[in-house]
């Protein structure tokens, strides 16, 4: 983004490619995890298990419940607020508050791309 206007921030990150925003879903690995795979930051999947660290929720952990790419807000379970009909809804996390803690790592594509930022990590630290 060339702007530092906030109007043209805005105007920006609404008008981004869906397939460009996954860029913007970036989460932090919690230092275990960083040590076992030596990736600073992910992109986090629904099932991913991360811990809310910024925020009236901080300290709560479990899973992603669902990844909204349009409005770039996630979904954790167990994170709900009260409508004014007291009915209880999800409350959307940004990813900059998150770290992630348990890695969903069932997609074989997922695990074959963090050996691959592993060994480029590896290389680059030489």
């Amino acid at each position: 983004m060339l702007s530092k206007s906030p109007k043209k921030q805005r105007k920006a990150l609404k008008n981004m490619p869906i397939h460009k925003r996954g860029r913007l879903f970036s989460v932090h690995l919690s230092k275990e995890l960083r040590k076992q795979y030596g990736v600073r930051s992910l992109t986090v999947r629904k099932g991913d298990v991360v811990e809310v660290v910024r925020g009236g929720f901080k300290g709560h952990a479990n899973k992603v419940a669902s990844v909204d790419r349009k409005k770039a807000l996630l979904h954790v379970e167990g994170i709900t607020i009260a409508k004014s009909d007291e009915k209880q809804v999800a409350r959307p996390v940004h990813p900059s508050d998150l770290v992630l803690t348990k890695l969903d790592v069932s997609d074989p594509l997922r695990k074959k791309k963090l050996d691959r930022l592993a060994k480029d990590a590896k290389e680059a630290s030489k």
